[in-house]
């Protein structure tokens, strides 16, 4: 009876029938290239690995540790093996289930004499012979996903780094921030002092010893906003560590030191489709939906079952394992569903809708990653006029200050002109900060969007 064990082998081979639909995946809804003109430089930024990308050796630093202790990464990593587990025990539903089995039963029967019977042999169970691929397509959408998931992850593990590096970037800002603001306190409370000793004087009036005080005033407020704000950096960054800062960070580096490389070229639209893996992730979506069509079309054909077993059997525990004992059955089944109420219908259309569905997130995906990089692009091309633009800002008010200082200890300048000229001055550092800070930001974006972040 090896035929019994033979022919699951040959209904394998005979189940190479496959009823689903096949996969026209759509045009990308975007141009063929970006406007800005920018993008026309050769190569892509998705090129760079991130070690290339993040300058500041600080800045890599709390990337590598992130990298090893962050929990939502660590989440990803097990998604990513519990659909692989899922995946291969759908795809087992494919194979024949065989196991050995050894037994013995006593009864009595009708005339009162007793029955033994002994066993022991092997069998397989309802073994599936998927002549219209029912189980393959479900196997084949279970697959899809699992790789969808894997692109999940290599998405959480970019997501990851441009957090890291947005967070260190609000760090360094509020760290520079908040040493202006203690500078500028401590400038103002001397100005202070010294309002108060030329009114004590006769030299000045209260009004300006009033000026004075809501400006360190002023000052002191600032800084205990910029203190709140270094603290919640900090938190936040070490949140995406997953740990607390090391007490041996290298130092970074300033905010005008460029941490972050800002000149990205990012090449053509169409490198999107096989960089970004929220793009392949929607893709093998729509694999895996389309897949489930075949799964649900395959409901409406018959069903072919095998149920065989090869062994042996006797009355006697003694004669088990003689060769008059041998036994074998073989139990073909066929199931062809004639009414279920519209059910399977109704499945059929849920996977074709969830097929349409699909597509269109993954048309969805493709626009806004399209989105994402033209958006990096016009900050690519603006922050860099701009910050030099807020650095003549800084400059002329400073040389106001300046003047405006030398006026007021003339006597020809009121109080209230040297106060202005001072928060004007404060600001526009402060101004200058924010848009560096930007800048980084909107580079580091950029690289994101163009799938960069996945090699160092």
């Amino acid at each position: 009876m090896r035929c019994i064990f033979i022919m699951p082998v040959a209904a394998l081979a005979l189940s190479a029938c496959t009823l689903t639909p096949p996969l026209a995946r759509p045009a990308p809804p975007i141009p063929a290239s970006y406007s800005v003109a920018e993008a026309y430089a050769p190569g892509t930024a998705a090129d760079l690995g991130w070690r290339q990308m993040l300058l500041d050796a600080r800045l890599q630093r709390l990337v590598d540790i992130a990298l090893e202790n962050n929990r939502d990464l660590r989440v990803a990593s097990l998604n990513v093996e519990a659909v692989r587990a899922q995946y291969q025990i759908q795809d087992a539903g494919r194979y024949p289930a065989i196991g050995a089995n050894a037994g013995g039963r006593r009864q009595r029967g009708a005339d009162a004499t007793l029955q033994n019977t002994f066993t022991a042999g092997i069998a397989m169970s309802a073994f599936e012979i998927d002549l219209f691929g029912r189980l393959r397509s479900l196997s084949d959408a279970a697959f899809a996903r699992y790789l969808a998931t894997q692109q999940g992850q290599r998405a959480a593990h970019m997501a990851l780094i441009g957090g890291v590096a947005d967070a260190y970037l609000e760090q360094r800002l509020a760290e520079e921030q908040l040493a202006l603001a203690r500078q500028t306190l401590a400038d103002w409370r001397q100005a202070l002092a010294l309002t108060q000793r030329l009114h004590g004087a006769q030299q000045g009036s209260g009004l300006d010893v009033a000026q004075a005080e809501g400006q360190a005033a002023t000052a002191e407020a600032d800084v205990q906003a910029r203190v709140r704000a270094s603290s919640l950096a900090r938190n936040n960054l070490e949140l995406l560590l997953g740990a607390p800062l090391p007490a041996d960070l290298p130092a970074g580096r300033a905010l005008d030191g460029r941490p972050v490389l800002t000149q990205l070229p990012p090449g053509l639209p169409s490198d999107l489709l096989a960089r970004r893996p929220d793009i392949l992730q929607a893709e093998y979506a729509l694999v895996a939906a389309n897949a489930e069509i075949g799964a649900a079309r395959a409901a409406f054909f018959p069903r072919l079952s095998l149920t065989a077993s090869l062994g042996l059997a006797s009355p006697e525990l003694g004669d088990l394992f003689r060769g008059s004992a041998r036994s074998w059955s073989f139990a073909p089944q066929v199931t062809q569903p004639l009414f279920q109420g519209g059910q399977l219908r109704a499945e059929l259309q849920l996977s074709r809708l969830r097929k349409d569905v699909a597509v269109l997130q993954y048309e969805q995906a493709i626009q806004a990653a399209f989105r994402e990089v033209r958006d990096g692009l016009a900050g690519s091309a603006t922050y860099a006029q701009q910050i030099a633009a807020q650095e003549r800002v800084v400059a002329a008010a400073r040389q106001r200050l300046r003047l405006s200082q030398l006026r007021y200890d003339a006597g020809q300048d009121s109080r209230l002109e040297l106060l202005d000229a001072q928060r004007q001055s404060y600001a526009a550092q402060q101004a200058l900060l924010d848009a560096r800070r930007d800048q980084f930001k909107s580079a580091v974006a950029l690289y994101k969007a163009l799938g960069g972040g996945l090699e160092e």
